[in-house]
């Protein structure tokens, strides 16, 4: 966000080199992408470790902290930048991670083995891991391929709150925490450096003083520190853009992909072309530990946290945007026009064809139980992978067609004509194919609902930490 500033205020290619020299980077091998691309959606994995470097921060609790991935937010962003996704990874949740490769000081590379039902943060420090292997985790829980990483700890939240001036904050309590050091009236203030510290790093004065309710608290503060940046006191103030620029790039450690200063700042405009309405902050959908007597951690709540991140790896926007509408030809939208059979009368199969695992079943429950479509077989396993769900139909089932249609919420171009097959009865029959972009059983694939127990809100609401 820092670098918006800076090229919405026209930096001149030499202070952009001076900025060069502020960053630092790590070489996580082909994990991350080489390079940057303008045209294409990208996930960005925000890692904030508990590190306590820096002057100052030794005295914050775990002082001897290797640096855990503390605080994690996957940064997606739509390649039609309509829309962003920040979905917070908690760190207490079990997670399975992956074998990966670090280089050694002196150059040798190294792999690291893996470890089964972790601690998510454990995926950073542990063992030498790196912010690759916290990448590579990522992408093993979620599916989706991470591009890049940008990494900060204690000092970020300190100098960024301080050179805009401060975050306006708001909490629905006093709260006076002796761990954090956070000791505030209930109301909006304005806060910046150890006291914007203390704020984020807050855990027990909040909600059930779990991390869940912290992550909560999290979000809102960098909704308000965005709000901040793209400010009119901020955009018009020289000082304030160079001290901001200044502060981001010695604040975060990022990938050789995006390690030039003109790099990071290509990525911030594309960012900036997203409006706060249509920002969204979520958290991986979680449920206790069932495995454990005193409750401690979490593991993803299914089939939730598969449809959230299927949303992602999909592309598909959290928040009603008005997304530049594409007409489809005559021939295509024609296809979702005309009689509709009833639903007893539609027979299909279902294929997976890249959703997750087990959503054939999931989907052929939902329609039999609830959408009456009781002429439906799961057929397994698609030949290949399909980033769109296709429906392929005969001339003479195309009434069954619009019906299944319309109840999936398909689009005409999702409409295949062409030719049935038999299902396992010997019939003829139609064939669904779940592509990448399923968004769970029962959600229309024409609608960004998610599951009612999906916490999200945006960047431009302003809520009191309670």
């Amino acid at each position: 966000m820092a670098f918006v500033l800076v090229g919405t205020a026209g930096a001149a290619y030499l202070y952009l080199k001076h900025l060069e020299g502020n960053v630092t980077t790590e070489d996580v091998g082909n994990v991350a992408d080489d390079g940057f691309s303008k045209d294409e959606a990208f996930n960005i994995l925000i890692i904030g470790t508990d590190k306590r470097t820096g002057a100052g921060n030794e005295g914050y609790g775990d002082k001897g902290s290797i640096g855990h991935a503390d605080t994690n937010i996957l940064l997606h962003v739509s390649k039609d930048r309509t829309n962003a996704t920040a979905m917070s990874i908690p760190r207490d949740l079990i997670v399975n991670v992956p074998d990966c490769e670090i280089t050694e000081d002196d150059g040798t590379k190294k792999i690291i083995p893996g470890t089964q039902n972790k601690r998510f943060n454990t995926s950073l420090g542990q063992f030498g891991r790196n912010p690759g292997c916290t990448m590579k985790t990522v992408e093993e829980l979620t599916g989706i391929d991470v591009n890049h990483f940008a990494m900060a700890d204690f000092n970020a939240v300190k100098t960024l709150t301080s050179a805009v001036g401060g975050v306006e904050v708001c909490l629905a309590k006093n709260v006076n925490d002796p761990d954090s050091h956070l000791n505030l009236s209930a109301g909006k203030h304005t806060i910046e450096g150890e006291e914007a510290l203390a704020f984020v790093r807050t855990r027990h004065s909040f909600g059930n003083q779990g991390d869940l309710d912290r992550i909560k608290v999290q979000q809102q503060f960098m909704s308000s520190l965005m709000r901040k940046m793209t400010s009119g006191d901020t955009l018009t103030s020289p000082t304030k853009l160079i001290k901001l620029a200044n502060a981001a790039t010695k604040a975060l450690t990022v990938d050789t992909g995006i390690g030039k200063a003109s790099t990071l700042k290509d990525v911030a405009l594309e960012l900036k072309k997203v409006p706060m309405k249509n920002i969204t902050f979520t958290t991986v959908p979680v449920k206790d530990n069932p495995a454990e007597v005193v409750k401690a951690t979490v593991v993803p709540l299914e089939p939730n946290a598969s449809q959230v991140f299927n949303m992602i790896k999909s592309d598909t926007s959290f928040t009603e945007v008005k997304a530049k509408e594409k007409k489809e030809k005559a021939a295509v939208a024609a296809r979702l026009k005309g009689t509709k059979s009833d639903a007893s009368e539609v027979r299909v199969r279902i294929l997976n064809g890249g959703a997750p695992g087990g959503s054939a079943q999931e989907e052929l429950t939902y329609l039999q139980t609830e959408a009456g479509v009781t002429k439906s077989e799961n057929a397994g396993n698609a030949g290949a992978s399909q980033a769109k769900t296709t429906l392929e139909y005969a001339p003479d089932q195309a009434d069954q067609a619009r019906r299944l249609a319309s109840i999936l919420g398909l689009k005409g171009s999702m409409m295949k004509p062409g030719k049935s097959v038999t299902n396992s009865q010997g019939l003829p029959t139609m064939t669904l194919t779940l592509g990448e972009d399923f968004k769970g059983a029962g959600v229309k694939m024409n609608s960004t609902a998610v599951a009612s127990n999906v916490d999200k809100t945006t960047a431009n609401e302003v809520k009191c930490a309670k």
